[in-house]
Formats: C-alpha cells, structure tokens, sequence
C-alpha cells in the first residue's frame, strides 16, 4: 500500500492530516487532496465546539473512543493535524478506503 501524506502509520497508531470546513451541514470525514483529508462540521468554530465535532467524528470513522483521538497540531487552524491512537495497520486500511481505488 502506498501512503498518501493525508495519513501515515506511526507506532502507536495513525497520524491524519485534515482540513475543517465549519458550518458545512452534516459532519463528513472524505478523501481530499493527498495532502489532508476533507471534513465538514455541523458545528461553529465557537468555543471548541468544532474541534469536538471533529474528534467525535474522527473517533466514530475508524472505530476508536474520542479519548484515543487527539488534536496535535492546528487547534485553532482549518488544517489540522490528529493522532488516533490503535492498531497502525488496521487504521491504515481505514483510511485507505476513505480514498478508495486511486489511478
């Protein structure tokens, strides 16, 4: 499997890069540039609500709690970056399905 710079396998699990698009209707976590992940929030940028939209969200697409999901870098940027903490491999295909096949 090749890996995008959207994501890559660490130790102790998977490092994701994202851009957050807040107030974007539902809550969706899809395949963006190779760059980041693309993620719309219901949620405002108001008092962290986003971020927590955005741990919420990240959690439930790869089967993991919210406490094994944290923001490392961008807490108050569009672009962000998150450790989910688990199993590297199975996070990995995770994340590969979100692109799907790829040319």
């Amino acid at each position: 499997m090749s890996e995008k710079s959207a994501w890559r396998a660490v130790d102790d699990g998977l490092a994701i890069a994202v851009r957050v698009t807040p107030r974007g209707g539902r809550d969706a976590l899809t395949a963006g540039t190779d760059e980041h992940f693309g993620t719309r929030l219901a949620a405002a940028p108001v008092d962290g609500a986003a971020n927590a939209g955005l741990v919420a969200l990240v959690a439930k697409t790869f089967g993991v709690s919210k406490r094994a999901v944290t923001i490392v870098a961008g807490e108050t940027s569009r672009l962000k970056r998150l450790h989910i903490a688990g199993d590297a491999t199975v996070l990995a295909e995770i994340a590969s399905a979100l692109y799907g096949p790829r040319a």
